[in-house]
């Protein structure tokens, strides 16, 4: 596999201006991270700041009822609510071993926004998040507490005034600032070294969860299911299953309001290959090329593209990628809720919605680990709404 590509996915499609910025991260990518100092560091505020390592739930009213073994690895328990804090803090670290003082980041539900701000007040940084317009007003509790945490919040109109665009908002503001400033991106998405940068940070995820699932049960699962937007959490998750080809992995998509021919976010089931901020993946667009309107209850999957590396597996036929509509979606959480005393964010319940629907088609004896990506207090208006 070629240096920044997963099969024919990924590269560095930007323009000649990133392209410094780029080179630095990557070289800070491949000899700071590694170095005994930084991971000794990184690994300590995982464990006394962050929380980690998360527990590894069996939910045992639930499994009593599936008729199968459901566990949850609980990133909804780590420090700001969402496994987005191991990237952020991964990445706050990086900037100031490379001497930067401002971090710059997009939002969509909120999230990556307060789990960047978190690490830039930790570390002493300055931070600017950029937030769709339409995300500003459906997830104003994040919003506040990025702006409590010390972060400038700057609403996008353009566009769709969703994720995408505050991306773009994003790089833009990099071009300009790049001597003092580093863009921390939030998902396994960009020009190349973002994918493979922010799934290293991730994999914290996936390595915990198999040393628990192999303490408790003294075997692996038989499979691991996470969501899908721009897949941080999923990549998380699959990364240390990889090698385990025993272990099945599935993406779950968001299909939106699920009405006839509509795929709103389900970039991998309904998408075509093409170019989107930096990297070559599977994008939702027209057949010339223009970049289709995403949506989704959960504002963390409303993004019309995907990781390059999950673009990879979903070819190499290593993951398989599935869809769930926002009905279903909003289902599963209140069944977690009541089952399970567990109010997951609307994006975990996409996977756990799947691994709901897998009753009576697995063996008693099944394991099945759902990634809870993060936890639904900021998801309370939209949910509520919903239900009326």
């Amino acid at each position: 596999m070629k240096k920044a590509y997963f099969g024919e996915f990924g590269g560095q499609f930007v323009p000649e201006l990133l392209m410094p910025p780029l080179i630095e991260l990557e070289e800070a990518y491949e000899q700071i991270v590694p170095s005994e100092d930084f991971q000794r560091e990184f690994n300590s505020i995982l464990k006394d700041y962050v929380g980690r390592p998360t527990p590894l739930t069996f939910c045992k009213n639930l499994s009593s009822e599936l008729g199968f073994n459901l566990w949850l690895k609980r990133e909804d328990l780590a420090h700001s609510g969402a496994h987005k804090i191991n990237n952020t803090i991964g990445q706050a670290l990086l900037t100031k071993y490379m001497g930067k003082k401002r971090l710059v980041a997009e939002t969509g539900a909120g999230q990556h926004g307060v789990a960047t701000a978190t690490a830039a007040a930790l570390l002493g940084l300055e931070c600017i998040v950029f937030m769709g317009a339409k995300d500003v007003e459906r997830q104003a509790p994040n919003v506040k507490r990025m702006e409590l945490l010390g972060a400038e919040v700057r609403p996008v109109y353009s566009s769709t005034q969703t994720l995408k665009d505050a991306i773009n908002e994003a790089l833009r503001y990099w071009i300009s600032h790049q001597r003092d400033t580093h863009y921390c991106l939030g998902s396994v998405v960009g020009p190349h070294p973002f994918p493979a940068l922010v799934r290293d940070f991730q994999s914290v995820i996936g390595k915990e969860a198999k040393e628990q699932f192999l303490e408790k049960t003294n075997r692996l699962p038989d499979h691991v299911i996470a969501c899908v937007g721009g897949g941080s959490n999923a990549m998380g998750i699959f990364y240390e299953f990889l090698e385990h080809r025993e272990v099945k992995l599935t993406g779950v998509e968001a299909a939106g309001e699920g009405t006839p021919n509509c795929y709103h976010s389900a970039t991998l089931n309904k998408g075509t290959l093409g170019i989107l901020h930096g990297t070559k993946t599977y994008l939702l667009q027209t057949e010339d090329g223009q970049i289709l309107p995403s949506h989704s209850v959960a504002p963390g999957l409303d993004y019309p593209g995907v990781g390059p590396e999950h673009a990879y597996l979903k070819e190499t036929k290593r993951a398989e990628y599935v869809c769930v509509t926002d009905e279903q979606a909003l289902s599963a959480f209140k069944v977690l809720c009541k089952k399970e005393g567990i109010i997951p964010a609307l994006e975990s319940s996409h996977a756990l919605s799947f691994a709901l629907n897998l009753k009576g088609k697995v063996k008693e004896n099944y394991h099945v680990i759902v990634n809870l990506s993060g936890r639904g207090d900021k998801d309370l208006d939209i949910v509520f709404k919903h239900l009326k």
